[in-house]
């Protein structure tokens, strides 16, 4: 399938897709589709980014005009599970875009707010529930959700679900399925609790992979800075303040690091703002929608926040922190370089984080372009790690108590933007 008007939609979609100037199919889209609109079950492995939202929410959309089956009060036909209040209010929107010229009702169920409007939408009838485990469990045992009437299912983001501790109360909202259904399961990776899962939820799927690992983003410019653990926040400072930096992503490894940086950069007049697992829905909600609006142009983020954030036009992702897992550097630089347009992820290395330096590239089978260069890498205190511990030490000290320098030479951000009009840019795999 090359265009989207080689789907079998109903008009209604066309048009839709049509009004978004929509004509050419992602990868995952031009495979998951055909498949779903035929009503069979979808394996599908992708990242957010890559366009499967439009992949499940056009068959669903589909599916039910066509039938024009109307649902009963508290009696949802579509169920979309998201591991977070972010990306179900993003998956909302999707099915409203697609869905604009039908008379199909979507209800958005999550929690960090009042149920009261979300009952009420309930008991009105909807056609497609948008649901967190959490909030749906309750709303379920509170007898405002039955699930008897389900036509399709889909589980997106399933691994962000089992990394937020969401097995138990997934295991429980699956046992509630009626066994007559259509299962579409999405994760950005296949571990083995994963792989069980899918096996428990899927019947004969047709299994898309859109996202290997040498699957590359040619429009990604990766770099790693060398740099001392107490510069970091003042090279972030100049980087941010250069003008080609117009909205950017910088990503730390805690909460409290994330609220250190946003806070550091505030006080230098750059407009930032924190969002972390210890934020509430609303904050966080309110944070992103101002990071959407360019009310600031920075987001400072840990992974676990972060992940399923879907908004164009991120100029720059800033890693602060080098990240423990090297996968998660994959879905760190993918905030960029969206949407056909370019990006530029530039990674700060200290002295005791080249181990994971060397494991993301080994994950991503290429050296990182370096701005400037490139240390000794301390075999020595590498191998007298324990494995699988991550280094604990913060930069060398003299004699005297102070951190040593790491020797890296000049720190300038600026080639960080210079180079991005230039040649050399480096495939990242996502």
């Amino acid at each position: 399938m090359k265009t989207f008007q080689e789907l079998e939609l109903i008009a209604p979609l066309h048009r839709a897709l049509a009004d978004e100037n929509y004509s050419i199919p992602t990868p995952i889209q031009a495979q998951t589709v055909p498949a779903a609109l035929a009503g069979q079950d979808v394996l599908g492995c992708a990242q957010t980014g890559t366009g499967k939202t439009a992949a499940f929410a056009l068959p669903i959309l589909n599916r039910l005009a066509v039938s024009k089956n109307r649902p009963a009060a508290n009696r949802p036909l579509a169920l979309i599970l998201a591991p977070t209040r972010e990306l179900a209010i993003q998956i909302g929107a999707s099915f409203a875009t697609y869905g604009r010229h039908l008379k199909l009702r979507t209800s958005l169920v999550y929690g960090g707010v009042s149920q009261v409007n979300q009952v009420r939408n309930l008991a009105r009838g909807t056609h497609i529930l948008v649901a967190t485990p959490g909030r749906l469990l309750d709303l379920m045992n509170q007898g405002h959700v039955d699930l008897s009437q389900l036509e399709v299912f889909v589980l997106d983001e399933a691994d962000r679900m089992l990394d937020m501790g969401f097995l138990p109360d997934l295991k429980r909202i699956i046992s509630q399925l009626p066994r007559q259904r259509q299962s579409l399961f999405f994760s950005a990776t296949m571990p083995p609790n994963i792989v069980e899962l899918s096996q428990r939820l899927l019947t004969d799927p047709v299994t898309v992979n859109v996202t290997p690992k040498s699957t590359s983003v040619e429009r990604i410019e990766q770099q790693v800075l060398f740099v001392d653990r107490g510069d970091r926040q003042d090279i972030l400072r100049q980087l941010l303040a250069l003008d080609d930096v117009q909205r950017a992503i910088v990503f730390t490894r805690t909460k409290r690091g994330a609220n250190v940086v946003a806070d550091k950069l505030l006080r230098t007049g750059i407009r930032a703002v924190a969002i972390h697992g210890n934020k509430s829905q609303n904050a966080r909600q309110r944070a992103l929608e101002s990071f959407r609006k360019q009310e600031v142009r920075v987001l400072v983020a840990t992974d676990v926040a972060a992940r399923g954030i879907d908004i164009d036009g991120i100029t720059h992702v800033v890693n602060f922190d080098m990240p423990v897992e090297a996968e998660s550097y994959v879905h760190r630089i993918g905030r960029t370089g969206r949407a056909g347009a370019e990006g530029i992820a530039l990674s700060f290395c200290t002295q005791d984080e080249y181990d994971e330096l060397k494991a993301i590239e080994r994950l991503i089978g290429h050296a990182i372009p370096a701005m400037n260069q490139r240390p000794q890498m301390d075999r020595a205190a590498s191998q007298s790690r324990p494995a699988g511990r991550p280094p604990q030490s913060r930069g060398r000290r003299s004699g005297n108590g102070r951190r040593s320098s790491t020797g890296t030479g000049s720190t300038n951000p600026r080639g960080a933007t210079r180079s991005r009009r230039g040649g050399g840019r480096a495939a990242a795999t996502v």
